[in-house]
């Protein structure tokens, strides 16, 4: 059973996560199928007035059209569990593999998003992008972080979800 909480009230696990294993970006594509990503990389914050979850998302993942596709994305914190799910998510292509049905995942519909919930996540944001930008390269003024994360290009779109609602599990 789910509670809905605020959106800074599991900050300090959920920030633990993403610098751990990690977290699930969920979104669907035009056929109305969900597609798991593994992240490791994300923001809560403010902007504009709003809580915003800022995820980013390479142009090649076959994730970055699905998040354009429905303007919308779940974000899902497994605390200490899946494992296994979060290697796998993070390694194949929702392209060529239906991770849902691979895994056997679980899903709860989204109260505020188009987009599902993963029932075993301990806690899950449903964002609706109110903004997206693209990183350049003369936007990245450190080299290092050139070289070690974009040595081919291929530079991250940033989208701004505007967090609608947090759940925990009970």
């Amino acid at each position: 059973m789910r509670e809905r909480i605020g959106p800074w009230d599991e900050f300090a696990r959920v920030q633990e996560q993403l610098s751990g294993a990690g977290a699930l970006l969920v979104s669907v594509d035009a056929r109305g199928r969900p597609n798991a990503m593994t992240i490791g990389w994300g923001q809560i914050g403010t902007v504009w007035s709003r809580p915003i979850f800022l995820v980013l998302v390479r142009p090649s993942r076959y994730t970055h059209g699905c998040i354009e596709h429905t303007s919308a994305f779940t974000v899902n914190v497994p605390v200490g569990t899946m494992a296994a799910e979060l290697e796998f998510c993070g390694s194949r292509s929702g392209r060529e593999t239906d991770k849902f049905a691979v895994l056997g995942l679980e899903t709860e519909p989204g109260h505020e998003v188009p987009v599902p919930m993963l029932a075993g996540c301990t806690v899950v944001y449903e964002c609706r992008v109110v903004a997206k930008t693209a990183l350049v390269p003369q936007g990245l003024l450190d080299d290092g972080v050139r070289s070690r994360y974009y040595p081919r290009g291929d530079l991250h779109s940033l989208f701004f979800g505007e967090i609608l609602a947090t759940w925990r599990n009970r």
